[in-house]
């Protein structure tokens, strides 16, 4: 099935798009890297997310046992926890690595400079997240400094992020950048690896769906001259949501 993308308007709208200031240390590196609120373990924490995860039957309901869950590491240091934006429902879901600075300000993900350039490089397939596209992350908490989220930090989140997959029953999953695509398909290939191709996927629960891995935004922010690979894609993604009926 043939596909189009036009190349010429996204390379305008990712030459436009503002380049990312180098993140300026925390003020107060202690208020970043807060201690649970109680001695368990990473497993215990992963068994209580499990249980709470599994009694949601809606995705608000979800949300509302993420907020309230204190088996991560990072909440005590951040606004707020940041669970997803966009629709309910969509075919299409796009699963990034966690909230930088802005997205634990106003609660929602992928919002700052990488966000707005994700809503271009969807807006080129004709997704929006206010339309077609339903965004959350692997992580719910932002970790201090800019800094990737530890495997402990990922796998007390885990539970829930798998039951938000069987929730929301996306056709096809976009993992947007090397944390997620790693955490999700649990390989350790790079993401230059990873990118451009199909996975399966299933929950424990046993609901399916396809994962491609792409280019996290922020990546082609600093390297603008990888959007090539990045288009190529979404062009896939795009092809595929067609043979998937999304």
């Amino acid at each position: 099935m043939g596909v189009s993308v036009d190349t010429v308007l996204v390379d305008a709208l990712l030459k436009s798009a503002p380049k990312p200031k180098s993140p300026e240390p925390p003020k107060d590196e202690a208020a970043v890297v807060p201690i649970r609120k109680a001695s368990r373990t990473v497993t215990d924490w992963a068994k209580v997310a499990r249980a709470e995860a599994k009694t949601a039957q809606t995705l608000d309901a979800l949300a509302d046992a993420i907020r309230a869950f204190d088996g991560s590491p990072l909440k005590a240091g951040c606004e707020q926890a940041v669970v997803f934006d966009g629709v309910a429902g969509a075919s299409l879901m796009v699963i990034g690595e966690g909230p930088g600075a802005e997205e634990d300000r106003r609660g929602l993900p992928f919002v700052g400079k990488a966000g707005q350039l994700l809503d271009k490089m969807l807006a080129a397939i004709g997704r929006t997240r206010t339309g077609n596209v339903f965004i959350s992350n692997v992580n719910y908490w932002r970790p201090g400094g800019n800094r990737n989220p530890e495997p402990d930090e990922l796998a007390v989140c885990r539970p829930f992020v798998d039951r938000m997959i069987e929730l929301a029953k996306p056709k096809l999953i976009i993992a947007a950048g090397g944390v997620p695509a790693t955490s999700l398909l649990a390989s350790k290939d790079g993401i230059m690896k990873l990118r451009g191709n199909e996975y399966a996927y299933a929950t424990p629960d046993g609901f399916k769906a396809p994962i491609i891995p792409i280019l996290h935004p922020a990546y082609l922010l600093r390297r603008p001259q990888d959007k090539s690979r990045a288009w190529r894609d979404l062009m896939l993604i795009e092809k595929r949501l067609a043979e998937l009926g999304g």
